[in-house]
């Protein structure tokens, strides 16, 4: 056991863990990039008479869907997006906490503020005892509390699969928003929470060792990492989830038409994260997001566990912001296009 595992923790009398029920976990269970990329290509209708402008939609592969209210005396945007995913701990309230914070998160990651949400929840009622299910939900309560959302509902279904998540409805300035297509050379980049949750969620899974510490990183919002950009002038941002670190920041340098330049030295980790990849706890969806975004990165000489840490599938990970705040490391920079969108020294 690491210094950052708190023991074997089974979540109930019986051993029962939900993890168990989940061929993957959290974001890690996404479908691939590059996969995702090609079902969705050409999907981009227009309504013939809109009932508002679309600022930010799927061309670029954003974090939220973005439209300016028409008439709003503020001149608001509302912002929408939704996320749900596969058992990513045993513990159903945190499983609810983290879930709810990652929903959320693609609000923050545009800049927005969260108004209302409403639960997506899949369970398999006939396995599962519905007191589990109240305990994911309530999880997911006191996290949008916290964040000053309101919960109105949702929606369940009867799966073999154990899901949860939200769809969450927010609003932003459409003059201040952050965007992953407006990075622009000779800014830094800025990432809010440390890597290695991928690994150590997989870890999780196939030992029952609990990171407390993990938890606490992906239950933490992403309310003022946001705040902090807006208020610094920052125009650029996206959150760090399924895709890893460098997959968020190969569609960041793309859309933007820039080359991202990470200073491996610099990116920050979670406690046991090294030791746990050297163990072999790594996620399929990691080795798929290095898979993806290596023909378009020059590694130099990196080393493969340099590669995969920072590939790695994050759960409701920090913001990679292109610009400055204060508290949060920086771990590169965007210059001018040249060669490959994404470069690692």
């Amino acid at each position: 056991m690491t210094q950052a595992a708190t023991g074997k923790k089974p979540l109930d009398a019986t051993g029962r863990r939900l993890t168990g029920y989940a061929h993957g976990g959290g974001c890690a269970c996404k479908i691939p990039p590059g996969e995702l990329e090609e079902v969705v290509a050409g999907l981009n209708a227009v309504p013939g008479s809109p009932n508002g402008e679309l600022v930010v939609g799927l061309d670029t592969g954003d974090d939220a869907a973005v439209v300016r209210l028409p008439g709003s005396p503020d001149g608001l945007a509302a912002v929408a997006t939704a996320d749900f995913f596969t058992p990513v701990v045993d513990d159903p309230y945190d499983w609810g906490r983290i879930a709810a914070a990652n929903a959320l998160s693609d609000v923050y990651a545009v800049g927005g503020r969260p108004l209302v949400a409403v639960n997506l929840l899949a369970w398999p009622r006939d396995v599962l005892p519905f007191d589990l299910a109240r305990e994911v939900l309530r999880g997911g309560l006191d996290v949008a509390a916290l964040a000053g959302c309101h919960v109105g509902g949702g929606h369940s279904v009867d799966d073999p699969e154990p899901k949860y998540g939200m769809a969450v409805t927010g609003v932003a300035d459409p003059a201040r928003l952050l965007r992953n297509d407006t990075g622009r050379p000779g800014v830094p980049l800025t990432l809010t929470k440390p890597l290695g949750i991928g690994v150590l969620n997989n870890r999780h899974k196939a030992t029952g060792e609990v990171f407390e510490h993990a938890v606490a990183a992906m239950t933490e919002l992403n309310a003022d990492a946001s705040a902090a950009a807006l208020a610094a002038g920052a125009v650029c941002a996206t959150d760090v989830t399924g895709f890893g670190l460098l997959g968020h920041l190969y569609k960041m340098a793309r859309a933007s038409g820039v080359t991202a330049v990470v200073d491996a030295a610099a990116v920050p980790y979670l406690d046991g994260a090294r030791e746990s990849l050297r163990a072999g706890y790594v996620s399929g969806g990691t080795r798929r997001n290095l898979d993806w975004v290596a023909p378009h990165t020059d590694f130099g000489g990196l080393g493969e566990e340099e590669r995969l840490l920072l590939a790695d599938a994050q759960t409701s990970g920090g913001l990679l912001i292109a610009g400055e705040i204060p508290g949060a490391p920086v771990i590169g920079e965007l210059i001018p296009a040249a060669g490959h969108p994404l470069v690692v020294r």
